[in-house]
């Protein structure tokens, strides 16, 4: 337990600890941060007290950082060492910070009054279409059941590169995409706003340390090469997709946004949560081929608001164990033709979509391309998302009373630009 109050469906229990970058009213400037329950924890404060520099060497230097970059370069032994002694400090029976008010007047701020911000300097952002539920659906929708899956899926984690410079934080309103886009099936493309605007429920990870041009990460080693995990909505204008995507895939219709949360779980808060992924048929090829557990039991939930509406609808409750590439399987892919990784490298799971219609990931499966309509409250349907529509994403595990989370991932559609 912690001396700092946690209510027991936290998040942010003693268990976690994730990293984020905050800022607070007095001071402007973006610093490292952790968060328990309701608070957040100023480690660039718990650092200048010296209270850090037994786990990171100059750790005044690394926390004041406006990102977790260069923690990040540090290692998994020192991301390790970190979050337990952090836990440590926040700790129910250790006075050295429970003890010192001042120090925590200085250090802890409740979280509705600090602004978070992007945690990394993200060099590159790559998205996978890891899911095989969801590339099935969309392959039935766009080339009929006996060609559902492309020839190449069961064998290897097909991704793209997307744009990193329009990834952002929760809670950023993005306007919607214009493009062109087929109107009228067999007419002639028009110019305009996206009809079709979509969400994605995604996670992502965060490469920690990277490697060598020329060098492969291997699947042994995956693991300790990721920081930590993060919720992601990789918004989708469908319409302006559908007609740019051939041959060299998603451009526009994607570019325009990704919102990723806030704090940054790390992969030794998942640990407890591992479990057996689903069957790899055809059995992957031994580059990629695991020995233990590697799929993560992290329920997974979408909510819409939509504008004319004051209440959220939980429209999907998906996991992301259903995913059928894990994530050292996709980092292991991503170089073994000898790309060089890098801290900070964003790379998404593609849409999560379980077995079941309610566990879609995507309004585009859910409403299975406009045919359906998704009730809401009140009434309410939707197809594809209208302006103003708002957006929630969450997610969580829970075991034997542990409950490590990943707070929300929010964002809104606003009118496209005139």
């Amino acid at each position: 337990m912690s001396f700092i109050e946690t209510k027991p469906d936290s998040d942010f229990s003693i268990h976690n600890i994730p990293f984020g970058i905050i800022s607070t009213p007095h001071n402007a400037a973006p610093r490292v941060a952790t968060r328990i329950g309701d608070f957040a924890v100023d480690l660039s404060v718990l650092a200048q007290a010296g209270l850090l520099s037994s786990v990171v060497a100059d750790a005044q230097g690394v926390f004041s950082q406006p990102t977790l970059n260069l923690f990040m370069t540090l290692g998994k032994p020192v991301w390790s060492a970190t979050r337990k002694h952090l836990q440590k400090l926040l700790s129910a029976s250790e006075a050295t910070l429970r003890d010192n008010k001042d120090l925590l007047e200085r250090a802890v701020f409740p979280i509705n009054t600090v602004k978070t911000h992007i945690p990394a300097n993200i060099g590159d952002y790559t998205d996978f279409y890891a899911s095989k539920e969801h590339a099935t659906n969309v392959g039935i929708m766009f080339r009929g059941k006996e060609n559902a899956l492309m020839p190449n899926w069961t064998h290897l984690p097909v991704g793209y590169h997307g744009r990193a410079s329009s990834v952002v934080i929760s809670g950023t309103e993005l306007k919607r995409p214009q493009g062109q886009r087929v109107v009228v099936k067999g007419e002639a493309p028009q110019f305009g706003p996206s009809l079709r605007m979509d969400c994605e429920l995604e996670m992502a990870f965060l490469v920690g340390t990277g490697n060598n041009l020329g060098e492969p990460i291997t699947i042994d080693n995956a693991k300790d090469h990721m920081f930590g995990v993060v919720l992601m909505n990789d918004w989708s204008a469908r319409d302006i997709q559908a007609w740019e995507y051939v041959p060299l895939g998603p451009f526009l219709g994607k570019n325009f946004g990704t919102t990723v949360s806030a704090w940054v779980v790390t992969m030794d808060a998942l640990e407890p949560f591992l479990v057996n992924g689903p069957v790899q048929d055809p059995k992957p090829m031994a580059y990629l081929a695991e020995s233990t557990a590697s799929a993560y039991d992290i329920n997974l939930e979408v909510k819409l608001k939509p504008a004319e509406s004051s209440k959220y609808s939980v429209i999907s409750r998906s996991n992301l164990k259903y995913m059928y590439w894990s994530f050292a399987q996709q980092l292991t892919h991503h170089t073994v033709g000898g790309c060089n990784m890098r801290s900070g490298d964003l790379c998404g799971s593609g849409t999560i979509s379980g077995p079941t219609e309610d566990s879609f990931g995507s309004l585009l499966e859910l409403s299975w391309s406009g045919a359906k309509d998704i009730q809401l409250e009140d009434g309410i349907t939707r197809k594809f998302l209208k302006d103003n529509d708002e957006m929630i994403l969450a997610g969580w595990c829970e075991k034997d009373g542990v409950r490590v989370g990943f707070g929300e991932c929010h964002g809104k559609i606003l009118p496209a630009r005139v």
